[in-house]
C-alpha cells in the first residue's frame, strides 16, 4: 500500500517543483507527470518526493477534509 498526499504546486523549474502541503513548502519531482500539463496553480498527488498524479482542486480539498477529519479523531 502506498500513501499520497495531495499539494500545491508553487513553483516549477524544469522537472522540479516547489509545492506545499499545510503550508509547509518541500520540492518534489514532476517526471512522472511531464505529459499531464502541470502548471503553478494545479494540484498533485505527492509520493516519496514524485508527483504521481495530476488532481482535480475539488479533489485535493476533499482528500484534505478527510485527513484533517481522521487526525482530528485519532
Amino acid at each position: 500500500m502506498c500513501l499520497a498526499i495531495p499539494a500545491k504546486v508553487v513553483r516549477i523549474e524544469g522537472d522540479r517543483a516547489e509545492i506545499e502541503i499545510g503550508g509547509v513548502k518541500r520540492e518534489a519531482s514532476l517526471a512522472l507527470v511531464a505529459d499531464a500539463g502541470v502548471n503553478v496553480g494545479d494540484y498533485v498527488l505527492i509520493h516519496t518526493g514524485y508527483a504521481i498524479a495530476k488532481i482535480r482542486e475539488d479533489e485535493a480539498e476533499e482528500i484534505l477534509k478527510t485527513w484533517k477529519e481522521v487526525l482530528a479523531e485519532g
